[in-house]
């Protein structure tokens, strides 16, 4: 099974930009390129929101409320998979989540999610 570590999260200024990363281990090969991709976030009190779905044909689709000032990206070679956040605003604020689907259709439980706090 795929093990997932975010990183990258932290305190941020309001306008400023980060750079999630998403390391990926636990099988052979290009691991993005066998397994579908998915980004989301959790606030607190508020319900899981899916930010981007990256699907192991290479497409990204996005969630329109993100899609904007959200961009995904794939080092094959690193095994690890990037969130590039731009333009961040208070509503940012939340764990960020990395998980992978195989060709069975199952999303695995993904990392334990890194921290993005945005300040005012």
């Amino acid at each position: 099974q795929v093990q997932l570590v975010e990183s990258g999260g932290g305190l941020v200024q309001a306008g400023g930009s980060v750079r999630l990363s998403c390391a990926a281990s636990g099988a052979s090969g290009s691991i993005f390129e066998i397994n579908d991709l998915g980004w989301y976030r959790q606030a607190p009190g508020k319900q899981r929101q899916w930010l981007a779905i990256r699907w192991r044909t290479g497409r990204t689709d996005y969630n329109d409320s993100v899609k904007d000032r959200f961009t995904v990206s794939i080092d094959n070679a690193k095994n690890t998979a990037y969130l590039q956040i731009n333009s961040l605003n208070a509503e940012d604020t939340a764990i960020y989540k990395c998980v992978t689907r195989d060709a069975g259709g199952t999303w695995g439980p993904g990392g334990p999610g890194t921290q993005v706090t945005v300040s005012s």
